[in-house]
């Protein structure tokens, strides 16, 4: 099947933004469906304790994981620079510089993780009922983290030049084969929480081998060639000082989110129960607004490298607001059909309603996380990647680490607890727009002087 990319520096911007995410938005919500399958079949089958035993591990595994995810943002950002100022050469080295990186990052994310689990369990004070399930689910879970890593890294190279439908499908296929072994391992072969995790694993090695077999098998200047793979220090560094900071900003967003988990764990099983099945919500909205925050920097990538200025504020905006519709009306949605949806993961009412508790505050508050997010996005597609992981450390991060110390320790309520989100999104939201105002001004500044002296525009 013959590669496609897109240009992303001609045509109609809304029109484009919208019909690039589509894709993402579909993987997305597919690689979301797929691991909501883990939890929705060992909920219905397996019980109330193996619910919370897996919706235990969620925020840790979403710590390390997005550490791999941030990486990948490197990639992405550079690609789509390299790949809208037809620098191939460097598209290249770059290409086979991060493929090494992310595999290295995976290879170390599995050993963090195999060595840092029961501890960082145990610092979240899990309950004792749900010690066991939760720790098994994780040392299986935790082999599959190399695979995640090179799908990362396909899924950024091919987002970055404008073809999102090739990993769409490549996850589809390893996501239905998730599904049916999460059926055969859990309701045959009666392996409860392990047999999900097996599936996990499987299906992320089956996604790995066929994105990379994909870029292996191109010949465009994208394509990966294992003769070529080696580390070019200059491309190391530059992906590296993009993905690195991104990464630890995912990582210790979800440091400071293990702070939430141990104040749900303060609760009853019940109730990490049901905040297990409602956190499902969470992950489907994020990762459908995530869609456009992916289209933000590719395409405001590609064109600083084309050094088109208007299409890089533009393509901010389209996307913030794509972003915002998008969070603020399937949060509107997920609180009408609440309890159906949470019935997915649970048969027992208590659950539900203990599920409903958090759905109904985060429903109302997801929209305003585009703000945050995106112009996050933004900056990175300019190449500044440190400030905006410092504006969420502490926005949101040491924000919400204090609101548990404070507020959440003072009402020790499950709404005092859930409403750090708006309000730590909302601080973060100001900082991040005023720091993507102040980069565009100053690199689209270097595009009229760059054409009487080269040296200050480089890409």
């Amino acid at each position: 099947m013959k590669q496609q990319s897109r240009d992303l520096t001609t045509g109609s911007l809304p029109k484009q933004i919208f019909l690039f995410s589509i894709p993402l938005m579909l993987s997305n919500v597919l690689q979301i469906l797929f691991n909501m399958s883990d939890i929705a079949v060992v909920g219905r089958f397996a019980g109330s304790l193996s619910l919370g035993s897996v919706g235990s591990t969620t925020t840790l595994v979403a710590l390390y994981t997005g550490f791999l995810i941030g990486m990948a943002t490197g990639v992405n950002v550079l690609v789509a620079r390299y790949y809208g100022s037809r620098n191939f050469e460097a598209l290249s080295q770059t290409i086979h510089t991060a493929a090494l990186l992310c595999l290295f990052s995976g290879i170390v994310i599995l050993l963090l993780g195999l060595a840092s689990a029961r501890w960082i369990l145990d610092l979240l004070q899990t309950k004792p009922e749900l010690m066991d399930g939760a720790l098994l689910y994780l040392r299986i879970y935790f082999l599959g983290m190399p695979a995640l890593a090179i799908y990362n890294f396909g899924n950024a190279v091919f987002s970055a030049i404008g073809n999102t439908k090739k990993p769409l499908v490549f996850l589809l296929i390893s996501g239905i084969v998730n599904v049916l072994l999460n059926l055969f391992f859990v309701i045959v072969c009666r392996l409860d929480v392990a047999g999900v995790a097996i599936a996990s694993v499987l299906s992320q090695y089956i996604s790995a081998f066929m994105i990379a077999l994909s870029l292996l098998r191109s010949r465009d200047a994208y394509g990966l060639r294992l003769s070529q793979l080696r580390v070019a220090k200059d491309k190391a560094r530059a992906v590296l000082s993009i993905g690195i900071p991104s990464g630890l900003q995912y990582a210790i967003f979800q440091i400071a989110n293990l702070f939430v988990q141990a104040g749900v764990n303060t609760f009853s099983a019940v109730m990490v129960s049901g905040n297990a099945a409602a956190s499902n919500a969470d992950s489907l909205v994020y990762d459908i607004m995530a869609a456009f925050y992916t289209a933000c920097s590719s395409f405001i990538g590609q064109n600083y490298g084309a050094r088109k200025k208007d299409r890089i504020l533009k393509s901010y905006l389209i996307s913030l607001a794509f972003s915002f519709g998008a969070g603020a009306l399937l949060g509107l949605g997920f609180i009408a059909v609440g309890p159906a949806f949470l019935s997915l993961f649970t048969k027992e009412a208590a659950v539900v309603e203990a599920g409903m508790k958090r759905l109904s505050i985060m429903g109302l508050s997801y929209g305003m996380s585009a703000f945050m997010d995106c112009s996050s996005a933004a900056s990175r597609g300019l190449g500044k990647s440190v400030v905006p992981t410092i504006i969420v450390v502490l926005g949101s991060c040491v924000f919400r680490v204090i609101w548990v110390f404070t507020v959440f320790s003072w009402f020790k309520t499950v709404s005092s607890l859930y409403l750090i989100y708006i309000f730590s999104w909302t601080i973060t939201s100001i900082a991040e727009i005023l720091y993507f105002r102040r980069c565009y001004k100053q690199q689209t500044a270097a595009f009229s002087l760059s054409r009487t002296d080269p040296s200050v525009f480089r890409v």
